[in-house]
Formats: structure tokens, sequence, C-alpha cells
């Protein structure tokens, strides 16, 4: 679990590190998309909501929450 949980501070502080490539932080969206939990969830609408980020990345975030949210309630 704890090695879950420093998985996701590391791809977090991906998302949010505008030192890293749009395409770096693109890959860290896709893989917090890609391990589905509740808090991957969270940090998935934690980048929708950081205006520093772009447009594309937002809505790629935003996407990958909403599929999370499906995929639990089916």
């Amino acid at each position: 679990m704890e090695e879950r949980d420093d998985e996701l501070k590391k791809l977090a502080s991906i998302t949010s590190d505008l030192e890293f490539t749009s395409d770096l932080r693109t890959q860290a969206i896709e893989q917090l998309g890609t391990i589905g939990s509740h808090d991957a969830l969270l940090v998935l609408l934690e980048i929708v909501a950081n205006d520093r980020l772009t447009t594309k990345e937002r809505e790629l975030a935003l996407e990958r929450a909403k599929k999370i949210v499906k995929s639990t309630h089916q």
C-alpha cells in the first residue's frame, strides 16, 4: 500500500511540475488513470483544478477521472 502511495505522490508531482514537458505530464496523467483507485481519482481532480496546466492536460485528467467513476459504478 505504501508503494502505491509513493507512486501516486510521484505521479502527482510530475503532473504539477511545469519544468517537465507537457508530454511527460500527459504520460503521468495516463498512468494515474490506469491505477483507477479512489486516491488516483482525487489526484486527477486536483489536476483538473490546476489552472497553470494546459487545457489539454486538464481535459485529459477529467476524462480519466470520469472513467474511474464509471468503472466503480457498474
